[in-house]
C-alpha cells in the first residue's frame, strides 16, 4: 500500500493519514476471528436505558432555549451518490419536494432555527471523495443564508481483493482502472476524520458542546429542542454523552440495527454482526422491538477525549462487493452508532416514526412529494387531513426506479391522503389529478401498458392487463 501512496509526486498529508487509518482497520480485521458477538451474552437493554420521547417532551422548554442552540452544530452525512435512484452526483442534490433538494431543505431548516431563536447553529457536511467537489460548487448558492456551512472529507480507503487480501488500487488515481478501487469507509469514520480536519477543535473553540448527526436523506431528522434541552440541562458529572434516537420496528425495518445490552454496556447490533443461525431471531419484531434511526446526539468534548485515548473500538463491518469486471472485493467499514458503548451515560430515546423519513427509493420519493406531507421552513410534517398517522405502504416496480423515469410516469403526483397500500408493476403512467384510496394494485403485464386517466379515482381496486387511453 505504501507503494500506491508513493505514486503521487507529492502525496497529500491526508493520504498519509488515510493510510494510517486503513492500516489500523486492516490489522484489526486480520486479528478478529469468528463473529464479533457471542449470542448468549446478548440481553435486552435495561428499562431506563431507552427513554420514551413523551417523557423527554413532557418537560417544558426553558426561556433560554437560544443559549442551548448556540451549543449545537448539525452534522449531515453527505458521502453517498444518487446512483441507486438513477442519478449522477451526490444524492443530496436530488430534488425531493417543490424543486428543493435534500441540501436545500436542510439549509432552510437550520436557517429557520437561527432566525426564530436568534441563534448560531452551523451546518457541517461530511463529504466523501465522491461528493466533495459537486457539493462545494453548489454551496455558493447559500452564501446569503443565515447559516454557516463547513465541510470536511471522510477517509478514502482501498478495496481489497477477497482472495489475496491485497489492495486492488494500482495508483492513487480515481479514474480508469482505479475508478472502482477506492471507497469511503462507512460513517463510523466521522470521529477520526472530523478530528483530523481541525473542525472539532474549531467548534469547541466556538463554545459548541454537542453535534446532532443524521443521514442527509432522512427528511425527519430535524433539530429537536426537547432532546437538546434534556442533554444540556443535566449536571456535568452525569451528563449524557451520546443519544441514539430509536423507533419502533415494523416489518419494513427488519434489517435495521438495534440496541442491546452486552457485557454491561449499551451496544448497537447490526445485522452484519449477527451469526447466520440467529438472523431470523434478529429480524423478529417481538424480541428486538426497536431500531436505530441514525439520528445521534454526541458530546464534542467526549469525542475529543476518546479520540485522544484511542478508546473508540468500532466493530468492523465486512462489506463484500463485486466490481464491474467481476472481481470479488471486500471493503472494511464502521458505523457511527457503534461508538455508543464507548461514551458515558449513553441513552436511547424512542422517538415517533415521523423522525425517520428516509428517501432511499422512488417509492419513498412518491410519499414525500405527495399531499400526505406539508412543507414548512424546510421541514415535512404529516398533513392534518390524513386520518391515520401511519404512512401508506408504497411499492413501485422497476420501471420507476430512476428518478427521471419516475417523474415521466406521473403527470402530477396523485392525491394519497386516504391511501393504505399501493403496488405498481410494469409499464404504467398516471394522468393529472388522480386520487388513490384504500388498497390499489396496478399490474401491467409484459408488453402491455396501463394509462390511468386524468381525474380517475381508484379506491380498493386491482387494475391489470392493458388499459390505454388514446387521444382521437
Amino acid at each position: 500500500m505504501q507503494s500506491v501512496v508513493a505514486t503521487r509526486p507529492d502525496p497529500h498529508r491526508y493520504s498519509q493519514r488515510d493510510l494510517k487509518g486503513f492500516k489500523q482497520l486492516f490489522h484489526r480485521f486480520l486479528q478478529v476471528k469468528g463473529p464479533s458477538v457471542d449470542w448468549a451474552k446478548i440481553n435486552r437493554p435495561p428499562e431506563d436505558s431507552i427513554q420514551p420521547y413523551e417523557r423527554i417532551r413532557s418537560r417544558a422548554l426553558p426561556e433560554g432555549v437560544a443559549s442551548s442552540l448556540n451549543k449545537l452544530a448539525v452534522v449531515k452525512l453527505n458521502g453517498g451518490l444518487g446512483t441507486s435512484m438513477g442519478c449522477k452526483g451526490p444524492k443530496s442534490l436530488i430534488s425531493v419536494r417543490s424543486e428543493n433538494t435534500f441540501l436545500d431543505l436542510t439549509v432552510q431548516q437550520i436557517e429557520h432555527l437561527n432566525k426564530t431563536y436568534n441563534a448560531d447553529v452551523p451546518l457541517v457536511l461530511m463529504n466523501s471523495f465522491n461528493t466533495d467537489e459537486d457539493t462545494k460548487k453548489i454551496l455558493q448558492k447559500y452564501t446569503h443564508h443565515r447559516v454557516k456551512i463547513y465541510t470536511f472529507n471522510q477517509s478514502r480507503y482501498p478495496r481489497i481483493n477477497k482472495e489475496s487480501l491485497l489492495p486492488v488500487a494500482t495508483s492513487m488515481g480515481l479514474t480508469g482502472e482505479n475508478s472502482e478501487a477506492w471507497y469511503p469507509p462507512g460513517h463510523g469514520d466521522i470521529y477520526a476524520s472530523f478530528h483530523n480536519s481541525g473542525l472539532l477543535e474549531q467548534l469547541l473553540a466556538q463554545g459548541k458542546e454537542y453535534i446532532f448527526v443524521s443521514n442527509i436523506d432522512n427528511l425527519g431528522a430535524t433539530v429537536d429542542l426537547h432532546i437538546l434541552n434534556h442533554l444540556v440541562s443535566q449536571p456535568a458529572e452525569t451528563r449524557c454523552e451520546f443519544v441514539m434516537e430509536v423507533t419502533d420496528k415494523t416489518r419494513a425495518d427488519v434489517k435495521g440495527g438495534t440496541l442491546i445490552e452486552y457485557e454491561g454496556k449499551l451496544r448497537l447490533l447490526e445485522i452484519a454482526q449477527v451469526p447466520k443461525a440467529h438472523v431470523d431471531e434478529f429480524k423478529s419484531v417481538t424480541k428486538f422491538k426497536i431500531f436505530n434511526t441514525n439520528n445521534l446526539w454526541i458530546s464534542l468534548p467526549a469525542i475529543k477525549r476518546l479520540h485522544k485515548q484511542n478508546a473508540m473500538d468500532l466493530e468492523i463491518i465486512v462489506n463484500p462487493k463485486t466490481l464491474n469486471g467481476g472481481l470479488n472485493v471486500i471493503q472494511l467499514e464502521t458505523a457511527v452508532g457503534a461508538a455508543i458503548k464507548s461514551f458515558d451515560n449513553a441513552l436511547g430515546i424512542n422517538v415517533p416514526r415521523s423522525r425517520f423519513l428516509p428517501v432511499k427509493t422512488s417509492s419513498d420519493l412518491l410519499l414525500v412529494m405527495s399531499n400526505l406531507y406539508r412543507l414548512e421552513a424546510g421541514s415535512l410534517t404529516m398533513s392534518e387531513k390524513r386520518e391515520f398517522p401511519t404512512t401508506p405502504h408504497v411499492k413501485l416496480g422497476s420501471s420507476f426506479t430512476k428518478v427521471q423515469d419516475f417523474l415521466r410516469r406521473f403527470e402530477s403526483i396523485p392525491d394519497m391522503l386516504e391511501l393504505d397500500h399501493l403496488t405498481v408493476s410494469g409499464d404504467v403512467t398516471f394522468g393529472k389529478q388522480v386520487a388513490l384510496k384504500g388498497t390499489v394494485i396496478i399490474i401491467a403485464n409484459h408488453g402491455d401498458r396501463i394509462d390511468i386517466p386524468a381525474g380517475a379515482m381508484l379506491e380498493n381496486k386491482i387494475v391489470s392487463g392493458n388499459l390505454r387511453i388514446l387521444d382521437h
